[in-house]
């Protein structure tokens, strides 16, 4: 690892381990589906766990449905983390942490849409 990708290795790391940190959070903002903080039950009190309603489009299939977006949202965050392109650092640290709401939006927007989540 050469010196210059240092700064960006820990730009990638700091994004993804947020991202990772809060995701479940961003399940529950968007959704409204009972999901909380990792550290205060994480899903136990999401919708999937109740047999007569809507099912949360990010908890219903398990750990796969839920690993898709945030794999794509930390690959986005990979690319601005070490794109080729001078940017100060504090750029791209705050460009790679604001691609988790942008990116999480649409994903949900998409998985809710498809899951007919809001009808």
């Amino acid at each position: 690892m050469t010196a210059s990708s240092q700064p960006n290795t820990w730009i990638f790391g700091c994004a993804a381990a947020f991202t990772s940190i809060f995701f479940i959070n961003f399940c529950a903002m968007v959704f409204r589906c009972g999901c909380a903080s990792l550290w205060s039950g994480a899903d136990i009190h999401c919708n999937v766990h109740m047999a007569a309603s809507r099912h949360c489009p990010w908890c219903a299939h398990g750990l796969a449905a839920s690993v898709i977006p945030w794999a794509l949202i930390v690959a986005a965050q990979a690319g601005i983390s070490f794109w080729p392109r001078r940017m100060p650092p504090a750029v791209r640290l705050l460009s790679a942490l604001a691609v988790f709401p942008a990116m999480g939006g649409l994903l949900a927007a998409a998985y809710g849409l498809a899951a007919g989540y809001w009808n």
